[in-house]
Parts: structure tokens; sequence; C-alpha cells
């Protein structure tokens, strides 16, 4: 097959392009790196000639709702344009589990995305997923100055090497619609991931824990962005995960 992966240079993306090349695919990838500019569709004329399918795992870094929504729509409406242009048979985009609990901040342009998608006549696949193992690391990086806090949540995170296998596989399969969602092996506290893996890059400091505000911290402190019963599990643990750290 032929895949094309928007966003391909970031980090799921990457997992995508190196497990679907071992599989022995042709794989190109749509970023500012290779010349693609989605938001204007600017260089993507041409470069979905001969794909059998797209994989969207693009992001943007923002709590605003209104920054999420223009990313998300733009790009999601660029790329069906050039896919219907080119005759592209499937497009597969990653969004999150439990996103209508909390529409309020960067959820919301991913809300906006599947409903895009689902409305599309590209023949389309939406997998939801729960947060990756690397949401800990994330919340702890941002802090300024040295001093870091925790947001109080439920999560039950996966590995992303796993959704980069599964959206490889759905690729191979043809469009689903919408597919069962994927999730951790098990529920973990948001805070206790934070505080190890703190400790497992050396920090000895103290990391309060706090309250995020908004849908979306009533969202995590309540578990509606935990998976449901009949979600698919992956295998790695989040402790597994940290000992695999470099600097673990």
């Amino acid at each position: 097959m032929r895949l094309a992966i928007a966003g391909g240079t970031g980090m799921t993306g990457g997992h995508i392009a190196e497990i679907a090349r071992g599989r022995g695919h042709d794989v190109s990838t749509l970023s500012r790196r290779t010349g693609v500019e989605l938001l204007s569709g600017a260089g993507l004329a041409g470069s979905l000639d001969g794909v059998d399918a797209l994989i969207d795992v693009t992001n943007v870094t923002t709590a605003k709702p209104d920054v999420s929504v223009m990313f998300f729509a733009g790009a999601t409406k660029s790329l069906l344009m050039a896919e219907r242009a080119a005759g592209v048979a499937h497009h597969l985009v990653l969004t999150i589990v439990g996103a209508e609990a909390a529409p309020d901040g960067y959820y919301a342009g991913k809300l906006v995305q599947e409903r895009l998608v689902a409305g599309s006549d590209v023949p389309w696949t939406i997998l939801r997923t729960t947060q990756f193992h690397e949401y800990a690391a994330m919340m702890y990086h941002r802090g300024h100055a040295g001093a870091h806090v925790t947001p109080s949540g439920r999560v039950q995170p996966v590995a992303v090497h796993e959704v980069a296998a599964h959206l490889v596989d759905l690729a191979e399969q043809g469009p689903a619609g919408r597919a069962t969602d994927l999730a951790g092996p098990q529920e973990e506290s948001l805070a206790d991931m934070v505080h190890r893996y703190a400790r497992a890059i050396g920090h000895r400091g103290p990391i309060p824990v706090v309250n995020t505000p908004g849908g979306l911290g009533r969202a995590l402190r309540s578990g509606a962005l935990l998976p449901g019963p009949d979600a698919l599990r992956g295998t790695q643990t989040f402790a597994e995960w940290l000992d695999a750290l470099p600097d673990a």
C-alpha cells in the first residue's frame, strides 16, 4: 500500500512511518518539514497522487478552543479536499476517548475534526484512544522556572507505538467508520504518574497536586476520559514505559 501520514514527522507519525515501512508499505509524510502547510493547503497538490490511505495524526499545542477548532477544522478541510482530488480511498484520523466530556478546550477541535471526517464523502475511519504514557511528561514539563504542579485525574494511558501499530492495521483493513476505542491496560492516577516520571528523571522537589479548571478538569476527575468496557486494551503499562526511559 501507499500510505500518507499527516503529521508524519511528529511523535506518533514517526512511529507509524517506521511500522508501516517495516511492513513493506510505501510511506510519505505531510508536514511543514516536508513542504506541506495543512491549514492553507500549500504543497498538498499532487502529494496524494496514488495514495491508498491517509492517516491524520496532526496536532496543535493549545488549551484554547478557538485555536484548536481553527487548526483541526482547517487542516481537515484541506486534507479532505486534496483526497477527493487525488481519489484517496481511505481517511483515518486519531482522536480522543471521551472528547465530548470536555468540549471547551483542546477537545473542541477534535470534535469538529470528527464531524468533518464523518460527514465527508471520502471513506473514513475514526480511532479514539486514551492519553499516551507521554502525557505525564507533558504535564511535568509545563512547569516554569523549576516550579512544577500536576493535575489530579483518572486516566488509562496507552503506549504510542501500540496506537501507531493499530492505525497501520486499520489502514490495511480498509474504511471502518467509528473503530473500537483503544486504551491502555490499566487505570492510573495522573498525579501519581507525574510524580513517578519526575522521580525517574531525577527530580526530587515537591510537585503540588492541583485541580484543572473547567470541563477538562471535571472530565479528568470524574473518569469521563476513561475507556468503556468494550474498548480494546494495549499491553504496555505505565511502569514498563518508565522502565524503558533512557534516563530512568
